[in-house]
């Protein structure tokens, strides 16, 4: 039975006073719940102040992203050892928005994900089509080749697979339940092939305008074991709600 894992990814969002805020309240509300992993990516920035508001709880530090190289002149650029250090547990890899705003191909995200995973550090692995992909019914194929460029030389363990439809991630739209199990059931098959057995260990989380209102649904898929959540994360009653889903609903 793979444990379900519920993480918010907070983009660009929120100051000091309200991650503080948040966290103080939030870690009081889910502090019993023991059956779903949790996580919270604040912005590089907030790390440090999240981190100590997290000490000792039920809910894991999380980055949204990281550079490949352990240290070195790149600017503006932050290392796993940094992340290691401030007391992250997981890092957000190759979601779209760094694919489509900074020019990340499958090459950068499989660097990154061999240096996350070389630190110590879980990986959230971002993989998702657009709607043209879609419609024009390569879907699967988009799928095949992130995995493969991305996964490449690189063992299972502590990957967490995060399917993101490009089209669904902030627009609103949300691919149903049947959409959503179909692909995750389809990306477990190819892990099958490159990880054997091990395959049914791996965790394939959902995301793209996950609410309250659909988490339930999207659950019930036999391949769906948790959601990454954007803009439902950024506040305390709503992200809540997410991660008190029924399963089987």
């Amino acid at each position: 039975m793979r444990r379900p894992f519920i993480a918010a990814n907070w983009k660009m969002n929120k100051t000091i006073s309200e991650t503080q805020e948040f966290i103080s309240g939030f870690v009081l509300t889910v502090k019993d719940i023991t059956d779903v992993d949790i996580a919270i990516a604040p912005p590089f920035t907030y790390l440090t102040v999240a981190a100590e508001k997290l000490k000792d709880t039920n809910v894991m530090l999380a980055a949204q992203d990281v550079f490949y190289a352990e240290k070195g002149a790149y600017t503006g650029e932050i290392s796993p050892i940094m992340l290691i250090n401030i007391g992250c547990k997981y890092v957000i890899i190759g979601h779209s928005e760094r694919r489509q705003y900074f020019n990340e191909t499958d090459d950068i995200v499989n660097k990154k994900i061999k240096a996350a995973k070389k630190a110590g550090l879980g990986t959230i692995f971002c993989i998702g089509e657009s709607l043209e992909d879609r419609e024009s019914k390569k879907t699967f194929d988009v799928l095949q080749k992130e995995i493969e460029e991305g996964l490449n030389g690189v063992d299972s363990e502590g990957i967490v697979i995060a399917y993101e439809p490009i089209w669904a991630i902030g627009t609103g739209k949300t691919a149903t339940s049947e959409q959503a199990q179909e692909a995750h059931a389809y990306i477990r098959e190819r892990f099958r092939t490159l990880y054997g057995n091990k395959a049914d260990e791996i965790r394939i989380i959902y995301g793209g305008s996950v609410t309250p209102e659909n988490i339930d649904s999207l659950m019930a898929g036999k391949d769906v074991d948790g959601a990454l959540v954007g803009g439902a994360s950024l506040k305390v009653e709503s992200f809540v709600k997410i991660i008190n889903f029924k399963k089987g609903s």
